[in-house]
């Protein structure tokens, strides 16, 4: 029997609380399998809400907030503009750090950058990266 139902496509808002659920369990070296025991699910169901496939329901994202401990909040980080057709903004960036986030060198980059307590540090390899992202636009314009 065919579904009458075409499949549905995750929420931009649900993949981007995933992505955050998982930036922050892989800044803490946190298994998709412990962070479900914690929650009383399976690390499945722990995929599913970081995909954004499943939505994560209140008081779940209240526990997975507890356990790896940051303020709700931290879910929504970087959320922008309108979401009453839950598009992104045609100037938005997030597809991009949402790749970047999520790739090995990305959790390493922000693991170490938050351990530096020096705010001008952070600001010089802010800078450091936005000179080398440049050099190289440059370089590949001149080819």
């Amino acid at each position: 029997m065919i579904s009458k139902h075409a499949p549905r496509s995750a929420n931009p808002v649900d993949v981007h609380v995933g992505t955050r659920v998982r930036l922050r369990r892989q800044i803490l070296k946190m298994s998709q399998e412990k962070l479900g025991d914690n929650l009383g699910v399976t690390f499945q169901q722990v995929q599913k809400y970081e995909r954004g496939s499943n939505r994560v329901g209140a008081s779940r994202l209240w526990k997975i907030s507890q356990v790896l401990d940051v303020p709700v909040s931290f879910f929504f980080e970087g959320l922008t503009g309108e979401f009453a057709n839950a598009e992104f903004s045609e100037n938005d960036q997030m597809p991009i750090v949402y790749d970047f986030i999520n790739s090995s060198d990305g959790v390493a980059l922000a693991t170490a950058v938050s351990k530096i307590k020096s705010k001008a540090v952070r600001r010089q390899i802010l800078e450091l990266a936005r000179s080398l992202a440049a050099e190289q636009a440059e370089d590949e314009g001149a080819v």
